[in-house]
């Protein structure tokens, strides 16, 4: 990373008014993982990275192997549009490298990155364009159950579909967060949703999956509601 890319990165974060910063990263099972740092400690992570313990992230490494080190990519920096204004979150996608400088072979970015770079020298580029659907189930005593939310069908709209709103409010954090939204809507079960958005080249697509995941999560959980991406939950 160089010197004039990180501090043009570092006044970002401070025109923006960062207090918290978001690493997330995956484990070889694509579950997403995080650790937060306060923004005193952001040219420290955008320098040298942050070390973790990678020896207590499902499929990484063993216990005499656990130091291991998050490089935030520049270009997945955004903010978290949910999170108070007074007290901004920020996040970066972060690339996992062992604590003698070199690529972690088993983080999931780091292997897309090397297919990527295979399909391109034989001529092709690698695009990907998933359809996400999720259910929302009702919360009861702050735990998810399979109740559903809604009783709407495809395409369904109010009263049926009664999270309009809920699905409105993701696509407004998702589009403040640069996704290029393109429909939602109903699905065909009973609390089953869809919302679509553009293809890109494998690695962002992937990163925007994580990111949408933990966007309709979290929104989902505002709302007192249990956001689940299994297919049949």
């Amino acid at each position: 990373m160089s010197r004039d890319a990180t501090s043009a990165m570092l006044e970002r974060i401070e025109q923006d008014n960062v207090r918290f910063l978001r690493l997330q990263f995956t484990d070889l099972l694509g579950m997403p993982k995080n650790v937060a740092i306060p923004v005193k400690q952001a040219e420290k992570a955008l320098t040298g990275g942050i070390g973790f313990d990678g020896s207590s992230i499902e499929g990484f490494v063993r216990i005499e192997e656990s130091d291991m080190v998050l490089r935030p990519d520049l270009s997945t920096y955004t903010l978290l549009p949910w999170r108070p204004q007074e007290y901004t979150v920020a996040r970066f996608v972060c690339d996992v490298y062992k604590a003698n400088g070199e690529p972690f072979e088993g983080d999931p970015r780091y292997v897309l990155r090397k297919t990527m770079e295979d399909a391109a020298k034989d001529g092709y580029t690698f695009n990907t364009g998933p359809e996400l659907e999720f259910f929302l189930f009702r919360m009861i005593d702050g735990k998810p159950t399979t109740q559903f939310q809604d009783v709407g069908g495809y395409f369904d709209l109010a009263p049926t579909d009664l999270a309009e709103d809920v699905r409105r409010e993701i696509i407004i954090a998702l589009t403040e967060m640069g996704f290029e939204i393109e429909a939602s809507h109903h699905e065909v079960a009973e609390s089953q949703h869809e919302i679509d958005f553009k293809y890109s080249d494998a690695l962002h697509t992937a990163d925007n999956v994580i990111t949408f995941k933990f966007a309709v999560k979290t929104m989902a959980l505002m709302r007192g509601l249990h956001a689940s991406f299994m297919a049949k939950p």
